[in-house]
Parts: C-alpha cells; structure tokens; sequence
C-alpha cells in the first residue's frame, strides 16, 4: 500500500475523554479559509469536541479527480495507433 492511500481520511469514531471509549464522530465544518478547511469532530454521545482535520485545497482538488485510466493488456491507447 502507498502512502498516498492514508494522506487524507474521515475519522468515524474516536476516543473521547468525557465518555471514556472510542464513540463514533460526526463531523462539522468550523472555518474555511481561501487555501484550506477546518474541520471539528464531535462525539456523537456527549457532543464534546475529540479532534480537528485540515483540508487544504490541493487535498480537495486530488479528492475530486478521477483515478487515472489504466490500459487493458494488448490494447493501444488512443492516438497512439499508427
């Protein structure tokens, strides 16, 4: 596995010290700024903040691209067919 696959993921639960166990988490956007996103995580039993996430907008922008084309074997690519 790449390193690229764990750069950017959404918690679905953390520990939180109010409840004492790891509680699923509902996410809320606090701040956007013109380069990144601010994002809180609250613990859905005791809405107590357990931690914060930043999107930057290079994060957001390879997020939304599609997954590259990989060529089947033994099939040219287009354009490339003489």
């Amino acid at each position: 596995m790449s390193q690229q696959q764990f750069k950017n993921f959404t918690a679905s639960s953390l520990y939180c010290e109010k409840c004492k166990t790891a509680m699923p988490v509902r996410e809320r956007l606090l701040l956007i700024l013109p380069d990144r996103e601010l994002y809180d995580y609250l613990c859905t039993g005791c809405a107590s903040s357990v931690g914060q996430r930043e999107v930057t907008a290079g994060d957001k922008l390879m997020a939304r691209a599609p997954a590259p084309r990989r060529a089947r074997p033994g099939v040219a690519p287009r354009g490339l067919m003489p």
